[in-house]
């Protein structure tokens, strides 16, 4: 057998014992919304350890721990008593320093060698002062940026994106890899926050300006599921037309990335122009449109539910 065989199953035999040993180590959620437990789903299916359960809303943890079958954490810091790695799938900044505070009841109480992985949606400077805050205790943190929804969380094919030390997205990449199959590393703390920040702000875009093409085809009389066809054939087709245009057409808002968490978004995307010297006048347009569905009540709906301020009839 030849020197390159041998080195190529070492290699493989010290991965298979390197991933062993990871899967040994328990796991815990804090945020456990539709993303955050079905994550914890998707991990606990793949063997790995879900240890504890937490959400600011009693209720969703206490119910996901019954299915799991394991602790309802009533507190943060019995979390980072209670595991290793410990995700956090939070609403906004606010949630995630709150998390992280300085005082109080917080992750940060014991968390000496743990790690923090955080998937919320914030801004790049939340990140840089989590990471801060964690290595202060002697902890570690890394961005788990999603660009993906709830189906995608259940099954294991999130787009993710990572940013920190590379040593500790390598550390854990072995976990990473069960709940994305477009795992990215994309560089230093806040830089996966800025992507996705980016990736959002075109994503609404599109979803407001399919918006308004469907609404005005619909005001012109034009039959909807051709005018569909022709956009997805031509320089008008976007993922955003497979995945909201039907729903547009159809008034069918079930949520899976809402109209508020679009304003929120589009919110980052527009502050980090502003610290870039940058005009963005579309994504101003745009986060005014889902700042009129929260306005209106119609917050809670699909961010699709732009729709409903473009088509005649309706909310707009």
């Amino acid at each position: 057998m030849g020197r390159g065989n041998l080195a190529e199953r070492f290699a493989l035999s010290r991965r298979r014992r390197f991933v062993a040993v990871l899967m040994a180590e328990k796991i815990a959620f804090v945020g456990v919304g539709r993303m955050g437990a079905n994550m914890a789903r998707r991990l606990q299916e793949c063997g790995f350890p879900v240890v504890a359960v937490y959400d600011a809303h009693a209720p969703s943890a206490e119910a996901l721990a019954a299915e799991l079958k394991t602790r309802h954490a009533k507190t943060l810091a019995e979390v980072t008593a209670a595991a290793e790695v410990i995700f956090t799938v939070v609403t906004d900044d606010a949630a995630q320093l709150g998390v992280f505070a300085a005082s109080g009841d917080t992750l940060l109480i014991g968390a000496k060698g743990k790690i923090f992985i955080n998937c919320a949606t914030i801004t790049p400077a939340t990140h840089v002062e989590v990471e801060r805050r964690a290595k202060a205790v002697g902890a570690v943190s890394l961005e788990g940026c999603m660009a993906s929804s709830i189906p995608q969380a259940r099954n294991g094919t999130l787009y993710l994106m990572c940013g920190g030390e590379r040593a500790t997205f390598e550390r854990v990449k072995p976990i990473l890899e069960k709940l994305s199959t477009a795992l990215r590393y994309i560089g230093g703390t806040g830089q996966a926050a800025q992507v996705k920040a980016l990736v959002n702000m075109v994503m609404n875009i599109n979803t407001a300006g399919l918006a308004e093409g469907l609404g005005l085809g619909n005001a012109l009389g034009l039959d909807l599921d051709m005018l569909r066809e022709v956009f997805a054939q031509t320089g008008a087709n976007s993922q955003v037309l497979k995945t909201d245009g039907e729903d547009m057409q159809n008034r069918a808002h079930d949520c899976f990335f809402s109209g508020a968490h679009a304003a929120k978004d589009s919110g980052i995307a527009l502050q980090l122009g502003v610290e870039a010297g940058l005009k963005l006048p579309l994504a101003q347009a745009t986060k005014a449109q889902f700042d009129e569905m929260v306005r209106l009540g119609l917050g809670g709906l699909d961010k699709s539910g732009v729709a409903e301020l473009t088509f005649k009839g309706r909310h707009g």
